[in-house]
């Protein structure tokens, strides 16, 4: 037998049953939302698809909007770009945040075909307040990231700290939105630029060129 299997087995073995339900409940329902949507997507349609029974889902979710909640938690890449920005060691503001979005991009390119989707959902369907309970979930990692940046040498402008995080991260959601949206068009073809470093570089010294 395959070493992999042989592991994938040990595994199971070692995971309580409850939690390999919960696990597949999320990986089948994240599948249907971004399939048929959230309305479209019943609790029995995710239920026959987990291969567990209508009334066993209530066992661990009680309702359907709260699968939809962990699902956007669970399907989220915090999960590995918080660890990640937490060993970053760059000396300098610049080095700091460049090496930053290096990370972030590594942890979310290619999910966010399974991230957005749930994202419009989230905003039309709940008006963000999924969204706003992960933010305060994170809230203290994003704190201590701000505390680190603003430890680096460089001259910076006086601008809040928060100001800059919530800019920060308005550059990387549209630049993912625009990634999904628009790479397939002439202008915004993958590889014609360096998109993502450019609009880090726009981020840290603006448009204009400083004033002699």
């Amino acid at each position: 037998m395959p070493a992999r299997k042989k592991s994938n087995r040990a595994r199971a073995a070692r995971t309580p049953r409850g939690e390999v339900t919960r696990s597949r409940l999320l990986e089948v329902a994240h599948g249907l939302f971004l399939k048929r949507g959230f309305h479209g997507t019943s609790m029995r349609q995710i239920a026959q698809a987990a291969g567990v029974a209508v009334g066993g889902i209530y066992n661990h979710y009680p309702s359907k909007e709260k699968i939809f909640a962990a699902v956007l938690d669970a399907y989220h890449p915090y999960h590995t770009i918080l660890p990640a920005l937490e060993t970053i060691e760059g000396e300098t503001v610049e080095a700091f945040l460049r090496e930053a979005s290096r990370r972030i991009y590594a942890g979310v390119a290619g999910a966010e075909a399974n991230l957005l989707p749930l994202m419009f959902i989230e905003v039309v369907e709940f008006q963000g307040r999924h969204l706003k309970q992960l933010v305060e979930k994170i809230a203290p990692s994003l704190q201590e990231f701000i505390r680190r940046f603003a430890q680096r040498r460089g001259q910076m402008r006086s601008v809040p700290s928060p100001v800059m995080l919530r800019t920060f991260m308005s550059l990387l959601v549209g630049f993912f939105l625009s990634e999904m949206l628009l790479k397939d068009s002439a202008l915004f073809q993958p590889g014609r630029y360096d998109w993502f470093g450019g609009m880090v570089d726009i981020y840290l010294h603006g448009i204009l060129k400083p004033e002699d």
